[in-house]
């Protein structure tokens, strides 16, 4: 049974931390011990705490193991921007050592690491590296999150070979209807369901707060642990 995998988006702003609060919410119906992991996170907010993301805590209050914010996110950036140009004006390089020594940890206290991204697949950590280049690292499986929009058809598709052409397995895929007045929505899905060489592993519909909702029933993770065991 895969032990973590990583959450990748088509682009920014289509709704990784909505498919990931989802699919934590599954695994964790299936009684598995989630833990969810935001490795690298620009636009944080300071606290009394320190820098927060609210995706993040978002993935630690929708997780069944709770761990230290400081495991579940290393790199807390302030500036709402590309991680890369972050990094560079707040004088913090991202480490691959710390990403993956998190990792290590992560697995050890659960069943399964869900790891979210940042952007979109090639999103960049430095001016010569991607963030991808440590998922390849790790080799970990890949989720691929489709927001439902105009456009998402070929953002969908060239990201899922851009995944495989890194030698990396896509286990899956979520739709996520971020536009409710999106036309031609079911031929939409038909049509990566026809292109997109991995299982569909649910439609999160149009939804208030989602981040806010029980989002586990939109989802089926069969194909990320099996089938349930049975008295």
């Amino acid at each position: 049974m895969i032990d973590a995998f990583f959450i990748a988006g088509t682009d920014t702003d289509v709704g990784k931390t909505v498919a990931s609060k989802a699919i934590l919410q599954a695994l964790s119906a299936r009684d598995l011990t989630t833990i969810g992991y935001k490795p690298v996170a620009a636009g944080c907010e300071k606290t009394e705490h320190g820098f927060r993301n609210s995706d993040a805590l978002h993935l630690l209050q929708a997780a069944s193991k709770k761990m230290d914010y400081e495991d579940i996110n290393p790199y807390a950036l302030e500036l709402a921007t590309s991680p890369h140009i972050a990094a560079k004006y707040e004088n913090v390089t991202i480490e691959y050592e710390v990403l993956s020594d998190k990792l290590a940890k992560l697995k050890a206290n659960s069943d399964m690491v869900l790891v979210e991204g940042a952007g979109g697949w090639r999103v960049p950590v430095s001016d010569s590296d991607y963030l991808s280049s440590w998922v390849k690292q790790e080799q970990l499986p890949v989720v691929l999150v489709v927001g439902i929009k105009l456009g998402c058809l070929s953002h969908a598709q060239l990201t899922a070979e851009s995944i495989k052409a890194d030698g990396l397995n896509l286990v899956g895929w979520v739709a996520n209807r971020i536009n409710p007045g999106t036309e031609h929505y079911a031929d939409i899905i038909t049509m990566l369901e026809q292109h997109i060489d991995a299982p569909k592993l649910g439609e999160i519909p149009y939804l208030l707060s989602a981040k806010r909702q029980d989002l586990g029933k939109y989802i089926d993770v069969t194909p990320l642990v099996g089938e349930p065991e049975h008295a």
